[in-house]
């Protein structure tokens, strides 16, 4: 049986694109640049920022701090917000703690934003540890994020754990450390992104993460 549930956050347990989305435009428009269509943005939900405007508009490694910053001016006050949980999930997550399982958070957006969503939505409860990026930006790869969630849990046999999350960077961050792996379809990544990266197995919708939790760990 799989007893510690490692979830990715943007993308996987809450719908936070448009916080996230109207964050980066805020940010691009301080270099005059206006993305029309939003759902261009929709690319920088789940991978580290700074990777993604590097990637995606060429911008140099101080360009990429100072969008951060700039993304952090509305985010932190009106994007955070701009965020829903997905329907099921706070079941799913009952039912991870009445089955005597650990829940984890792991997460590339900064620690402090990731318990402040949590708290919010009144489901950081369910979780025995919450691990983000630093604010600072020394630990942001989806592979440190998830080595320093195994660590605070003081987990060393990876056999009895799983990432689930949306996109390539927490199925590879997986990968990379030992758990097994989850690809959900119902957030920001596609079945091609998520096969190609290694997904053990693919979830339609939450319903399905319980039971790829089920099927997973009777192998």
């Amino acid at each position: 049986m799989y007893h510690t549930i490692l979830f990715d956050l943007d993308g996987t347990l809450t719908d936070s694109g448009p916080g996230i989305t109207n964050s980066v435009a805020y940010a691009l428009r301080k270099w005059n640049i206006e993305e029309k269509d939003m759902g261009i943005l929709r690319k920088f939900v789940g991978p580290p920022l700074d990777t993604s405007f590097a990637k995606y508009y060429g911008f140099s490694q101080e360009q990429c701090h100072q969008a951060i910053l700039y993304y952090r001016e509305y985010y932190l006050t009106k994007g955070i917000y701009e965020n829903r949980v997905y329907d099921g999930i706070e079941n799913l997550l009952k039912w991870l703690k009445a089955s005597g399982r650990r829940a984890i958070v792991a997460t590339s957006k900064p620690e402090p934003s990731a318990i402040h969503v949590l708290e919010h939505f009144g489901i950081a409860r369910y979780f025995d540890i919450i691990a983000g990026a630093t604010m600072d930006r020394t630990r942001v790869e989806k592979s440190d994020v998830i080595q320093y969630a195994l660590d605070r849990a003081g987990i060393r046999d990876t056999a009895g754990t799983v990432m689930i999350g949306d996109r390539e960077n927490d199925i590879q961050g997986a990968k990379e450390n030992g758990p097994s792996s989850i690809g959900v379809l119902y957030g920001y990544g596609s079945r091609e992104e998520l096969e190609e990266a290694g997904a053990l197995q693919l979830a339609e919708t939450v319903e399905d993460v319980r039971r790829c939790i089920e099927r997973l760990g009777n192998k």
